[in-house]
């Protein structure tokens, strides 16, 4: 028996055996109110760990189970980009087309390639940024190309010279495969992934899509007025939703984490060895410096873990997660429907694979006069923003473009995350006010200047 045999017996009953921590772990977190969701680990698709956490809809008390349906927000990515694949695979485009060959009307734009949209280095102005602001009625992908091509919008920067989380990038690639395929959007993706995978739960809402409406999981944010856990359409502050509620592309799709795990299963015979090649490749930039992220995936590597894939997403009301570890075959799926619940993949890694769960930085309490000092919004560069935000007891960092993550103070103006290594250290000035936020990541290193409170 050879080492590589060995080692595969003994992960496999490591996994098996984690189960009573995990099981431990998510409960405790439970109880104190931290999550409320779904979770799902399989280990070469065989699934070593299920469990639903919480309530489908609090209104009514009803309990989440394993057929609960969420909103999958930007998970909705690597779906799109696997439409654009599967459209390349069959000799339709090619991934640096420039995006005006399909789309005319974008003809101002002549740089801009599907490549560049797949992984967020258009420049592309952001729609939501702008409709938010002048529109108070449901846009379509049509308005967004609209948008685009009337009077030129400026490109933020220069094509693929740097790195931008874009929804408009995806939004204009559901319009392109539209056009490639005769088919609307969500009809080509139905037809050419959803249905051949039996994803029975998994589509885009719309008229034919009521008979689901018992299973779906209701997104719920907390309201302080109120003191209660709420649908976000019930609030004023959340009028966005109308706005961009027929948008598709960036995000939308509704599935199950059952229906992710087949989506998972099927990545390894869907692309042929050249897509995923391209798939799983992280960005080349214009000067020759790269970037973690391929076609609708965030590219991770851990000398504990192996080589890793992931995205994550974010709506009002939902936090979702998957997870895929290539080397070993692990598949941890987290769909959420409380906005603030706390993301549980880093330390569910480690009790997977039978290893301690790091615990090198300690949370302290702060003083709520100490909170409200670093509240605000930070600008890193034009357009692109950190706001620091106070929930339900909690404090938030949001980067432009970027889901909300929770932030723990290790002293008065040091914050650490959790989910990934990154340190957010704001500075005072000689009066003792707050006036600069400098973001640690590794050896990077980003400086934001508040703008506002």
């Amino acid at each position: 028996m050879n080492f590589r045999i060995i080692y595969l017996i003994l992960f496999s009953a490591q996994a098996v055996c984690g189960q009573g921590k995990i099981d431990s772990l998510l409960s405790s977190i439970y109880a104190k109110g931290r999550i409320n969701g779904n979770v799902l680990i399989a280990q070469k698709g065989n699934i070593i760990y299920q469990k639903s956490f919480g309530l489908k809809k609090e209104n009514s008390g009803e309990k989440l189970d394993e057929d609960s349906i969420f909103d999958l927000a930007s998970i909705t990515k690597q779906f799109t980009a696997a439409g654009i694949v599967l459209l390349k695979q069959k000799g339709k485009l090619r991934f640096d087309d420039p995006v005006s060959k399909y789309i005319p009307e974008l003809h101002e734009y002549p740089s801009v390639t599907i490549r560049h949209l797949l992984q967020h280095t258009s420049g592309l102005p952001d729609y939501m940024e702008h409709f938010e602001s002048s529109t108070n009625r449901a846009i379509s992908n049509k308005d967004i190309i609209d948008f685009l091509s009337r009077n030129k919008q400026e490109v933020r920067f220069e094509p693929n010279s740097r790195w931008e989380y874009s929804n408009t990038g995806y939004a204009v690639l559901a319009v392109l495969i539209e056009r490639v395929s005769d088919m609307t959007y969500a009809r080509f993706l139905d037809q050419n992934i959803f249905k051949p995978l039996g994803m029975r739960n998994t589509f885009f809402p719309g008229a034919s899509t009521s008979e689901f409406k018992e299973n779906f999981a209701i997104g719920h944010v907390y309201s302080d007025s109120l003191d209660l856990w709420v649908d976000p359409h019930e609030l004023d502050e959340f009028a966005y939703l109308k706005c961009f509620q027929e948008v598709v592309g960036d995000g939308g799709l509704r599935s199950t984490a059952g229906d992710l795990l087949k989506w998972d299963r099927a990545l390894y015979q869907l692309f042929s060895e050249e897509s995923k090649k391209e798939v799983f490749s992280p960005v080349t930039l214009n000067d020759g410096s790269t970037f973690p992220y391929g076609f609708g995936w965030d590219l991770h590597y851990s000398k504990e873990f192996g080589n890793m894939v992931s995205h994550g997403g974010s709506w009002a009301g939902y936090i979702t997660y998957i997870e895929r570890h290539i080397d070993n075959d692990i598949t941890i799926i987290v769909l959420q429907n409380h906005e603030d619940a706390e993301m549980v993949h880093k330390p569910l890694r480690y009790l997977i694979y039978g290893l301690p769960i790091p615990n090198n930085k300690k949370e302290i309490q702060l003083t709520e006069e100490q909170i409200h000092r670093i509240l605000g919004v930070y600008e890193i560069q034009k357009g692109i923003e950190f706001k620091i935000t106070y929930k339900g007891g909690d404090i938030y960092a949001r980067m432009t473009n970027q889901p909300s993550i929770r932030i723990y103070p290790e002293s008065e103006t040091t914050f650490f995350i959790k989910e990934f290594e990154a340190i957010l250290q704001f500075e005072a000035d000689a009066d003792g006010i707050i006036h600069k936020l400098v973001v640690l990541q590794g050896e990077h290193q980003s400086v934001a200047h508040k703008i506002r409170p």
